[in-house]
């Protein structure tokens, strides 16, 4: 006889994590729903099969092994875990040290405004009450970024599941975390008083990161010149130079990104990019294409925040998106605003991009920029089963996210703003 468990995609979703090794285990059918695997079109009446915290198969004609948990999303939407690719998700509460006792862990003191030895992971606090908001929200991963300096650290990415930060990163390959190396394009950072001095800088840093490369020996015996930065730094850019890791750069100003961008071609430096922020890339979208460097932006601020945004404007992903870069959408990194990513995307929609692109520009899209598409970012056979059911577009400010599943284990619970509305209802 074949036992048929059927739950209803329920209208309350609240989010904090269960994770056990029987649950793990366990084979799971969501089925009915409009399927977006993103890696491939869109599947009416389809099926996403998990068992044992990967999705083994999609499509509308999947068979249901006899003991599987079914779900049924008729009427849903079926999409993968979306993915924010600008957070300190774990790393600040209740803003710093000064405010109502809290922490930020997101900035190394560095030298001379280099930390690229600092891996802003190793802070995060797993039990932070941002984790289970970011989930009621669909979001099941976020990139965890350090702040400022020149070079402000190595980043990761995580998985919003569990209580030890080892067991959530998603790593690349099978052991290595890291997964690019947060930059700034900003004088002030750089603890430089101008442009020019700036790219000297980076230039002399990157150069000198090779340099010690080839002269290890000599320095240990101390028989080369002063580089730039200590030696720990100047190993931890070794995934740079190498092109393990990109080296994502946060930069606005159209002049700038070109500037970055002949980084790679006047010193042949072989270098991946990644653009972050790029107010006034789609001046320069043409060439970003070209160059094949993903740019990450985000699509609600309509106006300038600096000098250096003075070309701001919304359809900037569109207008990135339809000259051929890969996009990212992304927000502001607060903490409390990860959730937003939807709104980004559906104003990145409403501002001229397909809605296609805009859910690949939140799963897909940031996943392959960091280098973890084989884990992450679709509904497809082998990748981890970080799924989402809505009850409608999930770029509509209404919809919510009915059910959601992190490597296969659905997360139930409350989250803080939960409680504190049931304590204070009466």
């Amino acid at each position: 006889m074949r036992t048929r468990i059927i739950q209803r995609a329920g209208a309350a979703f609240v989010a904090v994590s269960l994770i056990a090794g029987a649950a793990r285990a366990q084979t799971i059918a969501i089925t009915g729903g409009t399927v977006f695997p993103v890696s491939g079109p869109k599947i009416e009446h389809g099926t996403v099969l998990i068992r044992d915290g990967k999705i083994v198969d999609v499509g509308a004609s999947v068979a249901v092994p006899p003991g599987a948990q079914v779900i049924d999303a008729t009427g849903k939407w079926v999409t993968p875990g979306l993915i924010n690719a600008n957070s300190s998700l774990g790393l600040s509460e209740a803003g710093s040290p000064e405010f109502s006792g809290g922490y930020n862990d997101t900035r190394a003191k560095g030298s001379h405004g280099v930390a690229a030895a600092f891996k802003a992971w190793e802070g995060i606090n797993p039990a932070s009450m941002y984790i289970p908001m970011a989930r009621q929200g669909g979001i099941t991963s976020v990139m965890v970024n350090p702040g400022g300096g020149l070079i402000a650290g190595q980043s990761a990415m995580i998985d919003l599941a569990g209580d030890r930060v080892d067991a959530m990163l998603v790593r690349r390959g099978a052991t290595a975390a890291n997964l690019a190396m947060v930059a700034s394009f900003s004088p002030g950072a750089a603890e430089a008083g101008a442009r020019g001095e700036l790219l000297a800088r980076l230039r002399d840093l990157l150069l000198d990161a090779r340099a010690y490369a080839q002269n290890r020996a000599a320095f240990e015996r101390n028989a080369t010149r002063v580089f730039a930065a200590p030696r720990g730094d100047l190993e931890a850019l070794q995934s740079v130079i190498d092109t393990t890791i990109p080296l994502a750069i946060a930069v606005d100003r159209a002049s700038d990104i070109r500037a970055v961008l002949d980084l790679r071609r006047r010193d042949k430096l072989p270098l991946k990019l990644i653009i972050v922020g790029a107010a006034e890339g789609w001046e320069v979208a043409a060439e970003l294409a070209a160059a094949k460097v993903p740019v990450l932006v985000g699509a609600t601020t309509n106006i300038p925040t600096s000098f250096d945004a003075l070309g701001a404007r919304q359809e900037n992903a569109a207008l990135l998106r339809a000259a051929g870069a890969a996009v990212v959408l992304i927000g502001e990194g607060d903490d409390f605003k990860v959730l937003n990513i939807r709104q980004e995307a559906g104003n990145a929609v409403a501002y001229g991009m397909s809605w296609d692109d805009a859910l690949r520009a939140v799963t897909l899209a940031p996943a392959e920029a960091f280098g973890v598409a084989d884990k992450v970012g679709s509904l497809r056979a082998g990748r981890e089963a970080n799924v989402v059911i809505w009850d409608g577009d999930p770029f509509e400010f209404a919809t919510a996210a009915e059910q959601v599943f992190i490597r296969g284990i659905r997360q139930t619970g409350k989250t803080r703003q939960d409680e504190l509305t049931e304590r204070y209802k009466p």
